[in-house]
């Protein structure tokens, strides 16, 4: 990421932020990411069971709404591929 990228994601999810605590900060779901990733594998850790690998951030999608993302059903349907 770009420190120009960086610098504006800063502030966007500042915007987008509803509460805080000291590990985590939550927002309200509209901003669209395109995430790139080089595999999916199983995890215990994370509540929908898989985990991106290498995931990586190409570029925040204001041409989409939250309503067309993809969902986790999305990428278990790519783990089970």
């Amino acid at each position: 990421m770009t420190d120009e990228m960086l610098a504006w994601q800063t502030e966007r999810f500042l915007e987008l932020e509803v509460s805080r605590t000291e590990w985590e900060a939550r927002l309200r779901p509209e901003q669209v990411v395109e995430v790139a990733f080089d595999g999916l594998q199983r995890s215990t850790r994370y509540p929908g069971g898989v985990a991106l690998r290498f995931a990586r951030v190409l570029r925040y999608r204001d041409d989409k709404s939250a309503a067309e993302a993809d969902t986790i059903e999305t990428v278990l349907a790519l783990a089970r591929g």
